[in-house]
């Protein structure tokens, strides 16, 4: 994650005209896809994007499956600065192609690209070791992102393996990305900060009815059986553990933000 991904344009325009910083890759189903990034999918509307994309493939079925590179930080040159011709791309390329800055194409490349962005643009990140002189300039390290809420809804998805990690179910189009500290506070769109939620759940998890302990143990509020009189569906699961987790420690559940939560937001 954080490798640049940049744009080029197709015949006559063979230009670079901007990029990114690589974030995840899923595959989605179509329909969830235009949810989650809207316009930024580079269509006006579901059915601009569905004309767009169905040439591509045999199923024209909103719920086939597309493959999405999520991307951070993104940037658009200015026509006059568009990168022409890049070298080392070949006519017969039409997937994409790598290139190394350690090398001459890539060098160039990258190079170009540095002296596009502004060093005051809070977006552009100059590789590690980098000297003023641009020729000079060493591999380029990894970055870490500024996350906005798509990457978050992917990266949490695709981090407890596309699973409820308070049910285990599986139905991807009510499953939702919550925030344990909510953004509009002092929450950030990092994978600990989030749970992979069924609907339900995360409008629980909001509102304090549900809530997680440190040891990653289930707790549901008496409140739904006080104010509704129900909950047997909720209550069977409370001082359960949870049944899905990210494999990665890194992307697990924070401590610390799970006690926040209990203490702030549950209705004990």
């Amino acid at each position: 994650m954080g490798m640049p991904f940049l744009f080029k344009l197709k015949q006559p325009n063979n230009h670079i005209s901007g990029g990114g910083y690589f974030v995840a890759y899923s595959r989605l189903p179509m329909h969830l896809a235009w949810e989650i990034f809207g316009e930024k999918n580079g269509a006006s509307s579901f059915e601009n994007f569905r004309n767009l994309t169905d040439p591509l493939s045999k199923d024209r079925g909103s719920q086939r499956e597309i493959g999405c590179n999520v991307l951070a930080n993104a940037f658009f040159l200015e026509p006059q600065q568009w990168i022409a011709d890049p070298p080392g791309w070949a006519k017969s390329i039409v997937r994409g192609k790598m290139y190394d800055s350690n090398e001459q194409d890539g060098s160039y490349i990258w190079t170009a690209i540095q002296s596009r962005i502004p060093s005051s643009d809070p977006q552009s990140v100059r590789p590690q070791g980098a000297r003023e002189d641009r020729e000079k300039y060493g591999a380029p390290m990894l970055v870490q992102p500024r996350l906005g809420q798509s990457s978050f809804r992917i990266l949490v998805t695709e981090a407890y393996k596309r699973k409820c990690a308070m049910t285990g179910k599986s139905t991807l189009v009510a499953l939702e990305a919550a925030h344990i500290v909510p953004y509009s506070g002092e929450g950030s769109h990092e994978v600990r900060n989030g749970l992979l939620l069924r609907a339900d759940f995360h409008r629980l998890f909001d509102v304090g009815l549900v809530g997680i302990t440190q040891d990653l143990k289930i707790k549901v509020s008496p409140r739904i059986r006080e104010a509704w009189f129900n909950g047997k569906a909720y209550y069977r699961l409370t001082d359960q553990p949870l049944p899905v987790l990210p494999d990665s420690p890194l992307d697990r559940p924070d401590p610390d933000r799970l006690t926040w939560h209990l203490k702030n937001c549950f209705q004990a």
